[in-house]
């Protein structure tokens, strides 16, 4: 979830174990950890061993459970085939509690969950904490819950840690120094120690890995956190290979849009019709929902491109675009008329292998369609996928 370091400088104390670790003089962000789960889908030890050898994946941590009720159905596939790879192990539980109670039952059904899948004891469980639950409650509130839940995983013999997004860390919850795996996405990676102080750095969710279908989440490492504690014993057999592909991972990052020029736009706004969010300045570009009328969005800058003129929405992880109308209060598309893409579902579908498909994630495709990820889908059902 980091960069590396940009110039020589001389360290001492604990500045100089960091740089040890990170590599004084790296330009590209490291793709130490990567983390999986159901949306990825079934991955073999075949795609570890590329991800170690070709790109330098030191560590995999696994969606273990969501909520109090939610087992994700490949964390024991995961978890084995992780190991079999010989990379190191972790798990994250993506959290839904709003009070201490909540978090405290959500620990034990994370650990026992755990447990049952085969993640070894040491390993970190992480907190998840980007849920909208989170969202509506108070710094204070969140702190509490957060360290109730921590408390709570330790007993199961886990290590634990919150993730979060660079934007909620010590705004929504207190995250403090030498703790913590923060998400932020920036325009250009390299150039930039991020979050040196923290546990690991997730500065990306789109990279791609050779053998492997779809975008993953990378972080780079501040620190041997995530390793268990010891000096990595995995060692990539294509060091070229690894220095080439993470050079690659850093170039496609989201870059600011050339041909026109955005403006510092701060307002609120409420939707006066449905609008697609998307998640580039153009129509064609993946829809990250879909706003019902009435929502009100809250933005930070405006361009006119594409005969259109777009917001910027500042989110959890990045930013979502809305094409607007006339310069009112209310957004609204300027041209009307525009037509869906549709997919007829297919025996064996799911809502996974459709989403990969049409280049979305399951929770976007779902939503569009005024469904959740748990809803039924069946052979000859229409689904909206543009």
């Amino acid at each position: 979830m980091k960069q590396p370091l940009k110039h020589k400088i001389i360290l001492t104390g604990a500045a100089m174990m960091a740089a040890f670790f990170l590599g004084v003089n790296a330009n590209a962000a490291r793709m130490d950890m990567v983390d999986v789960s159901n949306n990825n889908g079934y991955m073999s030890t075949a795609e570890y061993v590329s991800m170690r050898n070709e790109f330098g994946v030191k560590a995999v941590t696994v969606k273990i459970s969501e909520g109090s009720t939610y087992k994700d159905p490949y964390a024991v596939s995961n978890i084995a085939n992780v190991q079999a790879a010989g990379l190191y192990i972790n798990g994250y539980h993506f959290a839904r509690y709003a009070t201490k109670a909540q978090a405290i039952a959500e620990a034990d059904f994370a650990g026992q969950t755990a447990k049952a899948a085969g993640l070894p004891i040491g390993a970190v469980l992480a907190t998840d904490v980007e849920s909208q639950e989170a969202n509506n409650q108070s710094k204070a509130t969140n702190d509490r819950n957060n360290v109730a839940f921590m408390q709570e995983i330790q007993k199961f013999g886990y290590r634990a840690d919150i993730y979060t997004s660079g934007s909620w860390a010590n705004n929504k919850m207190t995250i403090k120094g030498k703790t913590g795996w923060i998400a932020s996405y920036p325009y250009v990676v390299s150039g930039k120690n991020w979050y040196s102080t923290n546990h690991a750095w997730q500065w990306s969710s789109t990279a791609k890995f050779r053998i492997s279908y779809g975008g993953f989440d990378v972080s780079q490492l501040n620190s041997n956190y995530y390793t268990a504690g010891q000096k990595s014993r995995v060692k990539p057999t294509n060091k070229g290979a690894v220095k080439a592909n993470n050079r690659k991972a850093n170039k496609h990052i989201y870059k600011p849009a050339t041909s026109a020029k955005w403006v510092k736009e701060s307002k609120t706004y409420t939707l006066k019709t449905a609008v697609k969010l998307r998640a580039g300045v153009s129509t064609s570009s993946s829809a990250i929902a879909i706003l019902p009328a009435g929502t009100t969005v809250k933005t930070d800058k405006a361009i006119i491109k594409g005969g259109y003129r777009w917001v910027r929405q500042p989110r959890f992880n990045g930013y979502g675009y809305l094409a607007t109308g006339p310069a009112s209060n209310t957004l609204e598309y300027v041209k009307s008329g525009s037509t869906h893409t549709y997919y007829t579902v297919k025996y064996g579908d799911s809502w996974w292998a459709i989403a990969q498909r049409n280049g979305l994630n399951m929770t976007t495709l779902a939503s569009q369609n005024g469904k959740t990820i748990y809803t039924i889908i069946y052979p000859g059902q229409r689904l909206v996928v543009r």
